[in-house]
């Protein structure tokens, strides 16, 4: 009768290499999340921005006081905010990634910081009457927003920004009837047509 065979000992180093091999895989995973450009830029949410913005401009260029016009603008940032998070979710979920990912939250901490600033100097500017100055200030710190952020992004998102900033630049120095339509031409046709290149590069 054969003599059974010894059972093995268990190697005492597997569990130590079972936790480098993880180890190696987060920071495989951690590295390859931070090279991750954010491509979750609605194309078509910036089409629609663009469409509600050349309403919005439409609408604040009847208005009888500066009062109203200033709630016309208000508004229609509330909506292309809407509209632009509901895109970034959207296209998110479409492409299954996370809508909160590192290269996502690197995009909204870079962006959102000029967008804060423009609404405190909204204030100041409206207080003090400086109402003319309003568009410009919107362009460049939007524009500067998109930029800071866009460095996160694709190549095509900065891009955007530096021709807001442009829009904002010439704003500020056209006459103030001008206003509203250099708006159109910014937050309308700008998205529009930046936003329709996004959508057939990058995604909807």
């Amino acid at each position: 009768m054969a003599a059974p065979r010894p059972v093995p000992n268990e190697d005492p180093q597997a569990p130590a290499l079972h936790a480098r091999a993880m180890d190696n895989l987060s920071f495989i995973r951690d590295t390859m999340e931070r090279a991750t450009s954010f491509t979750a830029v609605p194309g078509w949410g910036s089409v629609a921005m663009g469409v509600t913005a050349l309403g919005a401009a439409a609408l604040a260029a009847a208005q009888p006081t500066r009062e109203r016009w200033l709630a016309v603008w208000i508004a229609e940032a509330c909506v292309a905010a809407a509209i632009g998070i509901a895109g970034m979710a959207r296209k998110s979920r479409s492409a299954q990634s996370v809508v909160l990912s590192r290269p996502a939250r690197r995009f909204l901490l870079s962006y959102t910081p000029p967008i804060a600033v423009g609404a405190l100097l909204t204030l100041v500017l409206f207080r003090g009457r400086l109402d003319a100055a309003l568009p410009g200030m919107w362009l460049l710190l939007y524009g500067t927003g998109v930029v800071t952020g866009g460095a996160f992004s694709v190549p095509v998102v900065p891009l955007m920004g530096l021709v807001f900033m442009a829009a904002g630049a010439v704003a500020l120095a056209a006459p103030p009837a001008w206003g509203d339509w250099l708006m159109a031409f910014g937050f309308g046709l700008l998205h529009i047509v930046f936003g329709f290149i996004i959508a057939r590069r990058h995604g909807g």
